[in-house]
């Protein structure tokens, strides 16, 4: 029979917690001296955040071992590394929300969302951006109707019906699509529907309209929305639609009532992904719908502005007034995307299956 001595310490030696927000400090004081109070090699905000993270990782890494262990040592190595490289893609985001938020909230007012640029000239003060708004959520909103509907049944026939080289085809020009430029989608879009088949119920003439920017954007939208889907219900279990079916349910009934349901928050995510882009595109939009300083409601006749090219010209203009209007569009636009994704989800989530 084993016995264990009592005076022998069956627990790994640690760190303790605030070891590595102590060497953390001291690093950062050391870079501090070394490459900004000093200025070697160059100095700079930059050189000394770089030389802080080193300095911190060579002495957690020899502190660490001479506690921990090699072993142990190297794991906290690894998390540091990937702690370090979550807030280094989280900076830019942050700078961008914030620069945002804070230049779009001085122009952000009544007048914004309650007038157009109609008769507004680059040296006036006043002015909004309510045309914009409007024909970003006519033309956002008409794409959304055309592709989700084709976007999950095309991803419902990949999965469950396609098979061979049909079906390898489709997923194959979805993939190419999904790189195609936004001008090309503008492009194709003038030379289809501006130029041939308005005319034919304009008397002969073409024109610009929210229809044709809505049509574009649908094109953008389409394999986003495919491919999402696709993934999302190919990691729907087996064992569901198997289990369906031994109990006698159609395979369409199987797909509406079982593996949509349980697939609905990665579609949801999918959908807004191809939101989020079709809202902020501009090049598209300014080939087939042209821009208008007016407010248009008919998205079937007419010129129509949206917030992207409403941020692209104010941001040109050689005026102290056309900035904070372009950042405070820009602050809509973002605003406008959140709280459509917040809703898509808060409307997934009340789904059975996703609780």
């Amino acid at each position: 029979m084993t016995t264990i001595n009592p005076g022998v310490d069956l627990k790994a030696r640690r760190l303790p917690s605030w070891a590595p927000v102590a060497v953390a400090v001291g690093a950062a004081a050391v870079a501090y001296l070394l490459f900004y109070s000093l200025e070697a090699f160059g100095g700079g905000l930059i050189l000394t955040g770089v030389g802080a993270v080193l300095l911190f990782l060579v002495g957690l890494l020899a502190l660490a071992t001479v506690v921990e262990g090699s072993r142990a040592a190297r794991n906290r190595i690894a998390t540091s590394l990937i702690y370090a490289a979550l807030t280094l893609a989280l900076l830019p985001l942050v700078s961008v929300a914030a620069t945002v938020v804070t230049k779009g909230l001085a122009r952000l007012d009544g007048e914004f969302f309650t007038h157009s640029m109609n008769g507004i000239t680059a040296f006036d003060e006043g002015g909004g951006a309510y045309h914009a708004i409007i024909g970003t959520l006519q033309q956002v909103g008409i794409a959304t109707l055309i592709t989700v509907p084709l976007g999950i049944a095309g991803a419902i026939y990949i999965v469950e019906y396609g098979r061979g080289r049909l079906a390898t085809a489709i997923r194959f020009f979805v993939d190419v699509m999904t790189g195609i430029p936004s001008i090309v989608a503008g492009l194709f879009m003038l030379a289809f529907w501006v130029l041939i088949v308005t005319p034919v119920f304009n008397d002969g003439r073409a024109g610009y309209s929210g229809i044709a920017a809505a049509l574009a954007l649908s094109v953008l939208m389409l394999p986003t929305v495919t491919r999402s889907c696709e993934e999302m219900i190919r990691l729907v279990p087996a064992a569901l639609r198997e289990g369906a079916y031994a109990l006698g349910v159609p395979k369409w009934k199987t797909i509406m009532r079982i593996v949509l349901p349980t697939a609905l928050p990665g579609i949801v995510t999918g959908v807004m992904l191809a939101v989020a882009r079709a809202a902020g595109e501009t090049a598209p939009v300014l080939l087939v719908a042209g821009n208008s300083a007016s407010i248009n409601m008919n998205p079937f006749e007419g010129n129509q502005s949206s917030l992207a090219i409403y941020i692209y010209d104010q941001a040109a203009l050689a005026s102290k007034y056309g900035p904070p209007r372009a950042w405070a569009a820009a602050l809509t636009l973002v605003g406008l995307v959140l709280t459509l994704t917040i809703a898509a989800k808060l409307l997934a989530r009340r789904n059975k299956f996703a609780r």
